[in-house]
Order: C-alpha cells, then sequence, then structure tokens
C-alpha cells in the first residue's frame, strides 16, 4: 500500500486498487479466515453528517474483524469549533490505532491524516467519497467479471461520488462517462488529475450533458440524489434542472440489454430514479450497499498490514 492513509484514490496505484479489490471479494468468500485480523485494535469513527451504511459497514465490520469502534458523533467533537482538527488527531492518534472521517470540509480529513500517525480514512468529504467507489468497483467486478473496458455512465451532480469514480476508473481501465446538466460538471481539478491517471491504463473519462450520448451502450448506469447533505436550501431549484436527467425505463433502455443499475443511496424515489429502475432485475444497489462493508474491510486490513510493515522496518 502507498502511504499510510486512504484518503483519495488518486493517491494509489493501479496495483494497490487492484489489491483492496481482490482482498475485498477474498474476505467476502472467507470471512472466517479474517475473524481475528484486527483482534485489540480500536477505530474511532467521526461522524459530522448522518450515516447508515457507512457507520453500519465500518462499526460491523470493525467487531467482524476482531476489534471495536468508537462512534464520535458532531455533539461529541465538533471539528475546528469545540477543538482544532490537529488537537482531535493528536489526541485520537495516542488512544486508536485507526481514524475514520467523515466529514463537510475535505481540509478536515486531510489535517487528520497529516497530524495522526495512525492510519486515517476517508469515509466522505465534500470533495471525494472514495469508500463508496471501492465498494462500487468491487460490485461492477463481481457482476461484469472484468472492469477493463467497462463503461460506467454515472448519471448527475458532478460531485464527490462522481469524483472519486473518475478516480477510481482511471486506475482500473473503465471509462467513466460523467452525464450532467451544464453548470453541474465535476471539478476541472479531478477531471484533469483523472485523465493523467487514465494514461496508464486506457481508460476514458468524459463529461456530456447529453442523457442520449451519455447512456449509449453503457455497462452500468449509476446515479445519486440531486442535492446532497448541506445542500437542501438548493433542493427545490436543483429538481428543476436535473429532472431531464432522471433515471427510468427509458434511460435503461438506451445501455446495453444486460446493463446493471447502480445507486449510492440513499435514493429518493420518483425524483433521480424511478422504482421500475430500482426494483428492478438490473439493480444490484442493496449488493452494492453491502460491499461497502468487504471494501472497508479490505482497507482497514491492508492498513494495518501496513503500518505493522513499517513498524517492524
Amino acid at each position: 500500500m502507498n502511504g499510510k492513509d486512504f484518503i483519495s484514490i488518486h493517491d494509489f496505484s493501479a496495483d494497490n486498487i487492484r489489491t483492496i479489490l481482490e482482498t475485498a471479494i477474498e474476505i467476502k468468500a472467507n470471512p472466517d479466515e479474517f475473524e481475528t485480523e484486527l483482534e485489540g485494535l480500536t477505530l474511532a469513527m467521526i461522524f459530522e453528517k448522518p450515516s447508515l451504511r457507512t457507520r453500519v459497514s465500518f462499526e460491523a465490520g470493525m467487531t467482524q474483524l476482531g476489534g471495536h469502534a468508537i462512534y464520535l458523533g458532531p455533539k461529541d467533537i465538533s471539528l475546528g469549533k469545540r477543538e482544532s482538527v490537529p488537537d482531535v488527531a493528536r489526541t485520537l492518534d495516542r488512544m486508536t490505532n485507526m481514524i475514520m472521517a467523515r466529514t463537510f470540509a475535505h481540509d478536515s480529513v486531510l489535517q487528520l491524516a497529516e497530524f495522526a500517525s495512525v492510519p486515517v480514512i476517508n469515509g466522505l468529504s465534500d470533495l471525494l467519497h472514495p469508500c463508496q467507489a471501492m465498494a462500487d468497483f468491487q460490485t461492477i467486478l463481481e457482476k461484469k467479471g472484468k472492469l477493463e473496458g467497462i463503461t460506467l455512465a454515472y448519471v448527475g451532480d458532478g460531485n464527490n461520488v462522481a469524483h472519486s469514480l473518475m478516480y477510481a476508473g482511471a486506475k482500473t481501465g473503465t471509462h467513466v462517462r460523467i452525464v450532467c446538466p451544464e453548470g453541474f460538471d465535476p471539478k476541472d481539478e479531478v477531471l484533469a488529475a483523472a485523465r493523467e491517471d487514465a494514461k496508464e491504463t486506457g481508460a476514458e473519462i468524459t463529461v456530456t450533458h447529453s442523457m442520449d450520448e451519455g447512456a449509449a451502450d453503457a455497462d452500468v448506469i449509476y446515479t445519486d440524489v440531486w442535492a446532497s447533505m448541506g445542500q437542501e436550501k438548493e433542493a427545490d431549484d436543483r429538481k428543476k434542472i436535473f429532472v431531464p436527467f432522471q433515471v427510468n425505463g427509458g434511460v435503461m433502455a438506451k445501455a446495453k440489454d444486460d446493463a446493471i443499475f447502480m445507486h449510492c443511496l440513499p435514493a429518493h424515489r420518483g425524483d433521480e430514479v424511478t422504482d421500475e429502475v430500482i426494483d428492478s432485475w438490473q439493480s444490484v444497489v442493496f449488493g452494492q450497499a453491502e460491499n461497502r462493508l468487504h471494501a472497508q474491510k479490505a482497507l482497514m486490513v491492508l492498513l494495518n498490514r501496513a503500518t505493522f510493515a513499517r513498524k517492524s522496518s
């Protein structure tokens, strides 16, 4: 593993990403073989945002690996307000073995990683959602049998999920199309970095404002909510703009006959996706959600092994 932390998929080599995915699949198939892997270790979980899948997958994952997780919500830690981020990092560094943070500002995750010597995992920030992307690509690998040459069409806001999907596609040779309304493109710097990474694998990272172009012959159609947490005041305005980008039966018909539908959840049924799609045979959203558990267990196992190896050298 390159580096002690998991902040961005961009930070890792293609081989690293492949190792994480293969380890996740191995843990999923043989959970008993890993049940003491993190015995006696503690994970601190910092949450600035509400969570179902992130909290349960990390907490259950740590338990299933023999360790223990501590939930630290907004009332326990108010990053940068009640206590500075560096002070939180240096405190948890002396009491726990790993830190996972689900934050608003990406800089908070970066500061935690800078000031803590234990591994820090980005559970979500406003810029990136790398843990979600690892579970997503594990799901695609399981369903399609490969990642190289697969076309993933992400329909929606060019947000943190879109950013991490581009990075993951670039590292694995998966073509990623971001299909979004004008004015909601992914950040230029992320797009440029993903395209630079993609030169090594042959992946094509593209942005289009056309649903017809974006969905055409895709292997995977993926969507997310139109307004993320922290954007509630924009929800009504966004809804008017994003209505033409709803994933429905017509959109799925433009993709390949065996295309799968993905969503990082929670889903706003009737907005970004219709019931006929999310409940169809093509939908893999709940297996995708389950893979958050396995992918994050793989991350924790590999980061701990890398930490142990560094201390032993």
